[in-house]
């Protein structure tokens, strides 16, 4: 399990070919690529600089990953997480999950990034024509994270659900 807070963009196909390079059960790879948007709020949005607490943000992305992987059987775990400025079509996250099975990748992969946008302690600012403004959580974001709470230790799955994948 791998968390990285950096500047420097990331080479997806790299990053994935490594975790898939030191075990041959893996039977799939979810991937989630976050990218800036270049308009946000109804506004352009010509540069987004992400800021953060370096020790205290690695410390919450490596307890995300640990919760997942007390959630679901998975192989490995990936999350990178770019802070500085950014402009749009940048590359902001990357959440990469293995194993097995592909429904455990895509729910653990899915747990991953909807924690990431609620609890993960990075601060957001845009640049528009309007001005500089700090992007406040929405309120989608939390309402993801809530199907969550609700779910029972070993699939994540809401209880009387199935994974649906």
């Amino acid at each position: 399990m791998t968390v990285r807070v950096q500047t420097e963009d990331f080479d997806v196909s790299s990053e994935v070919a490594a975790m898939r390079a030191h075990s041959p059960r893996i039977g799939a790879v979810v991937t989630f690529i976050g990218t800036v948007r270049d308009m946000n709020d109804g506004s352009s949005v010509a540069e987004m600089e992400l800021e953060h607490y370096p020790g205290m943000t690695e410390k919450a992305l490596q307890a995300i990953v640990e919760q997942a992987k007390s959630r679901w059987n998975i192989d490995d775990a990936l999350v990178i997480h770019r802070v500085g400025p950014l402009l749009p079509r940048d590359q902001i996250v990357l959440v990469a999950v293995t194993s097995a099975h592909r429904g455990e990748a895509f729910d653990a992969c899915e747990f991953i990034i909807d924690y990431l946008k609620t609890e993960a302690p990075f601060w957001k600012k845009e640049q528009t024509p309007q001005g500089a403004r700090w992007v406040d959580a929405r309120v989608i974001d939390d309402e993801a994270l809530e199907k969550w709470h609700v779910s029972d230790n070993k699939t994540g799955n809401k209880a009387g659900e199935g994974s649906g994948r």
